[in-house]
């Protein structure tokens, strides 16, 4: 499937900017700036394990079918329920405090994370 495999960030643009508006401390923030994020997509079909490693062996692991609602969690914890939506092969869901979507581009995985006027973009190549 287009997004099964693992993924290491490659590049990003307004981290910083982004990670103040969510509420990150600063200490947090720096130590996660050059943090080569991995993420690994499992996808049978419209199912899909979206499982993102953090420093200090933290990981996220979110389950979900493209179009009916699932129970998801943020990084820091905070239980919802979305539906996460596709088209034109990009997946799109709205968070507690921003939109997410992401596609695979040129076999990289592109991720742009928006709140109000502040987005976040990361690109994370395949290992």
């Amino acid at each position: 499937m287009a997004f099964s495999g693992k993924y290491e960030t490659e590049s990003q643009e307004g981290y910083d900017a982004f990670c103040k508006i969510m509420g990150i401390p600063d200490d947090v923030i720096e130590k996660g700036r050059d943090y080569k994020l991995v993420t690994e997509v499992v996808q049978n079909g419209d199912e899909f394990t979206w499982t993102q490693h953090y420093p200090a062996n933290h990981s996220v692991s979110n389950k979900f079918v493209v179009g009916k609602e699932s129970d998801m969690e943020t990084i820091g914890g905070k239980k919802f329920k979305a539906t996460v939506s596709m088209d034109g092969g990009k997946l799109s869901v709205q968070f507690p405090n921003y939109h997410h979507t992401s596609e695979i581009s040129g076999g990289k995985l592109i991720e742009i994370s928006t709140t109000g006027s502040i987005v976040l973009k990361r690109i994370s190549k395949k290992i």
